[in-house]
């Protein structure tokens, strides 16, 4: 793996692989008491400037299972929300921590961090993209399929840091990816220039939700508006409803035994009725809980190598 994990755009499948590779064993070990210390004595500090619940108690419950120890720094509450330069924040924490993690708005914020930390940094949520989620997922996929090579993947609603992650790390894992949102929600331009140049899967953006799910073997969504576009959430509603929600009619044209993906926090009766949710649930919470297992593997190979 490289130094840091900013975005999915900057790894190699063979990367990727070896994060998922590492994930399983991860989930093996921790399941069946296998002892796996391997960051005994070491720190990551967790800057956190939008709020949280599955990345705070997964980055932390995780540190600790491996041996080590987490530092919670709200943004709010330390000298980084009270305008402390991002290059100051890294030269300091370096000298106490072994890796940081950051939850926060802007990608470039990460990027500043990681170019004058010399300790690893680990994206625990931008704007722009949510690697770590993206890699439960993937993990959750390929239990379940037993494969990722070859599969669809469909996603229906905003063109969010979810679809953003979702398109590189289904393109560069060679799962075909079909992403159905309004005209004005498309995701990031960067994003479309590397699916529109790869060339080994197929990548479509329609306007229709069903056209997207149309023989996919996994369907995933999101929330409408995003922590940070609140004042968004009228204009947005009536941007998605009555159209881009994953329901029984859309499940009906995806493959049989098709799964379900959700971020989470789920707005039932939005992005997602409560009857499919409920149907997948056990795939969505086994999702949840693989960002437990995903990110000890980052946090491994990034630390304790």
């Amino acid at each position: 793996m490289k130094d840091d994990l900013l975005k999915l755009l900057d790894l190699s499948r063979e990367e990727i692989r070896e994060i998922l590779d590492t994930a399983d064993q991860m989930k093996y070990n921790q399941k069946h008491g296998i002892p796996h210390d391997y960051l005994r004595g070491k720190t990551l500090a967790m800057i956190f400037e939008k709020n949280s619940t599955r990345t705070r108690v997964s980055f932390e419950t995780g540190m600790y299972q491996l041996g080590g120890h987490a530092v919670f720094l709200s943004g709010k509450e330390s000298q980084v929300g009270r305008g402390e330069p991002v290059q100051d924040t890294a030269r300091v924490l370096e000298r106490y921590c072994d890796g940081i993690m950051i939850r926060t708005y802007e990608q470039q914020e990460v990027e500043e961090l990681a170019k004058y930390a010399s300790i690893p940094v680990i994206n625990g949520l931008t704007d722009f993209c949510h690697p770590c989620q993206v890699l439960a997922d993937l993990m959750t996929v390929r239990e379940r399929m037993a494969r990722l090579e070859g599969l669809k993947l469909c996603f229906i609603g905003d063109g969010n840091n979810m679809a953003n992650s979702l398109i590189v790390g289904g393109l560069k894992c060679r799962m075909d990816v079909s992403v159905a949102c309004p005209e004005g929600y498309d995701p990031d331009p960067q994003v479309l220039e590397f699916a529109q140049s790869w060339d080994q899967a197929r990548f479509e953006l329609v306007r229709d939700p069903m056209e997207a799910a149309d023989h996919a073997d996994v369907v995933v969504t999101d929330v409408w508006a995003s922590m940070g576009q609140e004042e968004q959430a009228q204009k947005r509603r009536m941007a998605f409803e009555g159209v881009y929600q994953v329901n029984e009619r859309l499940m009906a044209v995806a493959n049989p035994g098709a799964m379900v993906q959700h971020c989470l926090p789920a707005h039932r009766g939005e992005e997602i009725t409560a009857q499919v949710f409920e149907a997948h649930a056990d795939e969505i919470f086994q999702e949840a809980e693989n960002r437990l297992h995903a990110q000890k593997a980052v946090m491994y190979l990034l630390m304790g190598r």
